[in-house]
């Protein structure tokens, strides 16, 4: 297949190109390398997973419609990923006007093009925040989702609700996975395990938020990886589907969530150091549990995530050390 990705330098994204040409898919990789966070970051894991042989990259923004039209003009795409996004909850509080270009307009260009260019599937990066309020735990896609805490969440809420009608009106396939937290080696400087890490090894304070008393579900990069490539080639079928539409949400996670304090102790024990820790309250915009009921993806799509805790953070930490860590 020909398949575009977009999101194409983020932490999910090169990974998944490396993998889709690993079997011998062709890829486009696309992706604006804003400075959200460091670039440098973004470059190397270009570098590292997304060119070669039957991989290619290009820097574009998906609000540019234009430009993503021409794109898709010239490419005759069969699947989309899009995985590009305004990412960060906490971010969202102090610059929301950033989720609206990327989030909104631009999806709504990727549901433009794959509709004006006919794919055979569109799968589309969502988020577990759009539990949001939602007390009941581990989360189904059955539960209601109308209570988010973040623009962020209310963006990727958004998104899904796009996806179906068109699923519904254009009878264009659309997957939506909701991601839950992803670890691992090249992951983001903005979440947890990397802001933990650098703090323990150059010994300065952790910040721990609810004075650790949170919960997450930790899901490695190649399990997820592994789970999206597999929900690529899960096309669904109207007649298979509610109501008749093409269109399916899964959760995408490990299933097995951990408190926080016993996240940090696995980083302190791979860093060999202890951590300073600072308490804080709850911040705007997060929430105390996540925990993914994958039972849906696993049933249909064959998932099974299989990377422990321990194996994944001990990864994690030797890449941190290592020369390929361009922030090192």
């Amino acid at each position: 297949m020909k398949i575009l990705v977009t999101g194409a330098a983020g932490f999910i994204g090169s990974k998944l190109m490396f993998s889709l040409a690993g079997r011998g898919d062709e890829v486009v990789g696309i992706d604006n390398l804003n400075d959200y966070y460091d670039v440098r970051l973004k470059q190397g894991r270009i570098a590292e997973f997304c060119t070669g042989e039957r991989k290619r990259f290009l820097k574009m923004d998906i609000a540019d419609k234009e430009a993503l039209d021409a794109l898709f003009d010239a490419e005759g795409f069969d699947a989309v990923v899009n995985l590009a996004a305004q990412a960060g909850v906490r971010y969202s509080i102090t610059n929301p006007y950033a989720y609206l270009q990327s989030n909104l307009v631009g999806f709504l260009n990727i549901l433009e093009a794959c509709r004006n260019h006919p794919v055979k599937h569109l799968v589309f990066a969502s988020s577990s925040s759009v539990y949001g309020l939602n007390a009941k735990v581990p989360y189904s896609e059955d539960d209601k989702v109308d209570n988010p805490v973040s623009l962020y969440a209310a963006s990727k809420k958004s998104n899904e609700l796009m996806a179906h009608a068109y699923a519904k009106l254009y009878g264009l396939p659309c997957t939506g996975l909701r991601f839950f937290t992803v670890y691992g080696p090249w992951g983001r400087p903005d979440m947890a395990p990397m802001l933990f890490a650098s703090a323990i090894t150059r010994g300065e304070p952790i910040k721990v938020f609810n004075g650790g008393d949170m919960i997450r579900d930790f899901t490695y990069i190649d399990d997820i990886v592994e789970g999206t490539v597999r929900t690529l080639d899960h096309v669904p079928i109207g007649a298979e589907c509610p109501n008749n539409v093409p269109y399916r949400i899964y959760n995408i996670g490990c299933s097995h969530p951990v408190k926080l304090m016993d996240f940090i102790s696995e980083i302190e024990q791979a860093v060999g150091r202890p951590a300073e820790k600072v308490f804080l309250p709850m911040q705007a915009g997060d929430v105390y549990q996540t925990n993914a009921d994958t039972t849906h993806l696993e049933q249909e799509v064959g998932y099974k995530p299989h990377v422990r805790l321990h194996e994944g953070i001990a990864a994690f930490i030797d890449w941190y050390k290592s020369d390929k860590n361009p922030l090192k």
